[in-house]
């Protein structure tokens, strides 16, 4: 009898082992998440108005005949070659020479200088005798009138003759310079030399209506050509249009661009950030790590080993970066890096 239930007793204690064996222990074995952090740091935010165009040279003269002549093409005086299109050139600088002998022949300005010589000195000469009461003040009038009229002569004689001299009128570049034969014969009004100065440039453009109020005189804008992104040029909104086009719904406004390293060249398309609001200290993260939840935008960060899910109220923010108004600590430690899987109180690893 004592040994049938010894034997009861170990089969009971047998089937509670392999039934506790069957339910295994109860330990946590959830697995930590690699992440990687950065601290929330206070830096500077612009937040933009995007815009693109075409640039334009501030300073541009086409320069035509104004009489016909025989064409002369100038030598360079700082390359020793005749001008050819990319020469710089300075005010005043002669490009090109129209030769018309008849047309000199007709102004007749050696006949006006000798003339202007001769009242100048008849002039000094009667006031010299009427100080001295030699003359009256009639006669000093008439001599006075008659070098006038010689120095208006002889200026207009040079104003005529300057009309087939080709000259810059300002500190620029031959953009463009057809070709004529030397000797040949040019007519009135053929296009003869373009300059341009594009240290300086200027481009329009148009933005959505709903910009007008942020959109300002005098703004910073940030100039990109398409072809180089990586260089940025700097300038400003020089003008803004008070009305909308009644079909597009856009209002235009023009940008000036200081370009004094030549970087942009007139005709380029460029894209144009005007810095519509800034901050110059404050919390600001990536905007990529954001992530919408709930109809809420929420990001991870790691406290005591484990992700803690925030709310966040943002503010100005770019193409890269948003401005966190509430919902973020400075010095946090946001994960920037394996956020995808997390779940608030998430384990997780750091890795560098």
């Amino acid at each position: 009898m004592i040994n049938r239930l010894a034997i009861i007793t170990l089969g009971i204690c047998a089937l509670f082992v392999v039934g506790c064996e069957d339910d295994g222990p109860d330990l946590d074995i959830e697995a930590s998440i690699p992440v990687r952090v950065d601290s929330v740091a206070l830096k500077p935010i612009m937040e933009f108005a995007f815009a693109t165009g075409t640039v334009k040279a501030v300073k541009e003269a086409t320069l035509s005949a104004q009489q016909p002549g025989y064409y002369r093409l100038l030598n360079n005086p700082r390359t020793g070659k005749a001008f050819a299109m990319g020469d710089e050139v300075k005010t005043g600088e002669m490009i090109v020479r129209l030769v018309n002998q008849e047309f000199e022949n007709q102004i007749g300005f050696e006949s006006k200088k000798l003339n202007f010589d001769i009242s100048e000195r008849e002039f000094i000469k009667q006031k010299s005798l009427y100080e001295k009461g030699g003359i009256t003040q009639r006669e000093l009038i008439d001599s006075e009138r008659s070098f006038i009229d010689a120095r208006y002569g002889l200026d207009n004689a040079k104003l005529s003759l300057d009309k087939l001299k080709i000259k810059s009128p300002f500190n620029g570049i031959i953009v463009d310079l057809p070709f004529y034969s030397a000797n040949q014969l040019v007519e009135s009004n053929a296009l003869i030399v373009q300059v341009m100065d594009y240290s300086r440039l200027y481009t329009e453009v148009t933005l959505p209506g709903k910009e007008m109020e942020r959109v300002k005189r005098n703004q910073e804008a940030l100039i990109t050509n398409y072809a180089h992104p990586e260089d940025t040029l700097n300038g400003f909104v020089s003008q803004v249009s008070p009305a909308l086009d009644p079909e597009s719904r856009m209002f235009k406004l023009g940008i000036e661009i200081n370009n004094d390293s030549l970087l942009l060249r007139p005709g380029m398309f460029v894209k144009a950030d005007i810095i519509v609001d800034s901050r110059d200290s404050t919390l600001v993260i990536p905007k990529d790590i954001i992530l919408e939840r709930r109809g809420n935008k929420t990001v991870f960060v790691v406290e005591a080993g484990v992700a803690q899910e925030r709310i966040l109220r943002l503010g100005l923010s770019n193409q890269k970066e948003v401005e966190v108004l509430d919902g973020l600590e400075h010095n946090d430690r946001l994960v920037v890096e394996g956020f995808e899987t997390l779940r608030p109180r998430s384990k997780v690893k750091i890795t560098k």
